[in-house]
């Protein structure tokens, strides 16, 4: 930790951002609040910044229940300077799912493999089951004193991150699990479990399902209208779940470009390093080795051609060959 302690001292008396990454997710929101408050203890304030929405049911139970000022960079961009520091949690500076400010971008606190390397004054890029892990493991050996709302944020961005503990999971996620367990509020986290679906989320995985088209075992979706990245996230869980299916690509349409979420329980390939492959000319995708994400942005649609979804599938099925062909 000292390594981290002399980086605090680097940020005192600054102009500071915690920054997650766009249309941040449960995972996202608990580890900038609780990085947020783990400054605070050191006397280093922060802001807490995003861009996209906050527009599922969970991530907004979330700020409501917690008291979580995650602000839109939009209300912040007027203020921010080149003078003015970030520190990137759950994200990568270049990581094509974060927006490049004016700000100097001098941390990262994440675990998610790195396509784009960039160097930080400080970096901690582990591959675990969530960030909120790390973020954990930072109070853990500082011995900094927890609230319980932070407690119950944390464990509840490793929950959703790691599937309930059943994807992705590293020794360190199960030690920090029981780190926290102690400390939540058993109330507040039966309030975040409790409906977590909106009727209009529906409406998504009927797409879904009505627009599957396999391939061997492999899915494609298309979500014909605009879908929040963690409802993605969700439907592409829930298909990938069906028997025949051992890899999905979900995709939904969007008025700034098309979003994708992708899984496997292929233990031979990695969807992180396919989705990076299959988008690195018409956008940008990466992740772990059996969830990813990508975006192609709406400039670049007119590279898909007449039939977008033929294309989209074209470019994963290219780079399965160029990645995994025998």
């Amino acid at each position: 930790m000292k390594e981290f302690l002399d980086f605090l001292e680097l940020l005192k008396g600054k102009k500071l951002y915690v920054q997650t990454h766009n249309f941040p997710d449960p995972d996202a929101i608990a580890s900038a609040f609780g990085l947020k408050e783990l400054l605070s203890h050191f006397g280093i304030t922060s802001t807490m910044c995003y861009v996209g929405r906050i527009d599922k049911l969970s991530t907004k139970k979330m700020t409501m229940l917690f008291n979580i000022d995650l602000c839109p960079y939009e209300e912040l961009k007027n203020e921010m300077t080149d003078e003015s520091l970030v520190i990137c949690v759950d994200s990568q500076k270049q990581g094509g799912n974060i927006l490049d400010t004016i700000c100097q971008e001098v941390a990262a606190i994440d675990h998610h493999p790195t396509f784009v390397p960039v160097e930080y004054q400080y970096s901690d890029i582990r591959m675990t089951g969530s960030c909120a892990t790390l973020i954990a493991e930072y109070y853990k050996k500082l011995n900094v004193p927890m609230s319980s709302d932070v407690a119950t944020a944390l464990l509840y961005g490793m929950k959703m991150d790691t599937l309930n503990f059943t994807r992705g999971v590293t020794e360190l996620d199960i030690e920090m699990f029981a780190f926290l367990h102690p400390i939540i509020n058993e109330d507040k986290m039966a309030c975040l479990e409790r409906n977590t679906m909106e009727m209009k989320d529906l409406k998504a995985y009927g797409a879904a399902i009505e627009n599957i088209e396999l391939f061997g075992t492999t899915g494609f979706a298309r979500i014909p209208f605009a879908c929040p990245d963690a409802m993605i996230a969700m439907v592409s869980d829930f298909i990938c779940a069906v028997e025949e299916v051992d890899t999905v690509v979900i995709y939904s349409y969007r008025e700034d470009g098309i979003k994708f979420s992708v899984r496997s329980i292929n233990s031979e390939i990695n969807v992180g390093e396919l989705t990076n492959k299959a988008l690195e000319k018409v956008g940008n995708g990466g992740g772990h080795d059996s969830m990813a994400g990508g975006f192609i942005p709406v400039a670049n649609k007119e590279l898909l051609g007449n039939s977008p979804d033929r294309s989209i599938r074209q470019y994963f099925f290219k780079a399965w060959d160029e990645l995994y062909a025998m």
